[in-house]
């Protein structure tokens, strides 16, 4: 995929209800998901141990959904550059499904729908749809409601 520039980030308020840009694929191997149950201190089994997965309900490890959620940050710097924001904050999300797992070994990417636009002091509040698909599935891994403050 290439990058996606938004020139001016008041240009959005146009385009509400667009698909802004599509991420690059990434691959989610072992060591990412050890190094996040490191980081996190959340071991459970279906993520870190291989063989006990391999005999539970997915075949394998899969990754954490908040793995699969913190990669948002990542996929949306491959896929958008907003060329006059000189900052930019996460400010929070207001709905996150994790509807299907992400085996290890997986590759994703993120759709991110510009879903609202709001003028705030300095800046603006930006709501994005972000939808984490993993390669050959048809549910998405991630579906999440991101907002963001950007300012020029």
């Amino acid at each position: 995929m290439s990058l996606v520039h938004i020139h001016r980030l008041e240009s959005l308020q146009q385009r509400v209800g667009e698909e802004l840009a599509v991420s690059d694929w990434v691959t989610i191997d072992q060591a990412r998901i050890d190094q996040f149950a490191q980081a996190t201190g959340d071991h459970q089994w279906i993520h870190v141990d291989r063989e006990r997965a391999a005999r539970g309900p997915f075949g394998t490890t899969i990754a954490h959904g908040y793995l699969t959620l913190s990669l948002i940050p990542h996929l949306a710097e491959q896929a958008l550059c907003f060329d006059d924001v000189r900052m930019s904050i996460n400010y929070g999300l207001n709905r996150v499904r994790f509807p299907s797992p992400v085996p290890v070994d997986s590759r994703v990417r993120a759709r991110f729908k510009l879903t609202a636009y709001e003028v705030i002091e300095g800046g603006a509040q930006i709501t994005m749809e972000v939808t984490i698909e993993r390669e050959g599935s048809a549910k998405p891994a991630c579906v999440a409601e991101a907002l963001s403050r950007r300012f020029p």
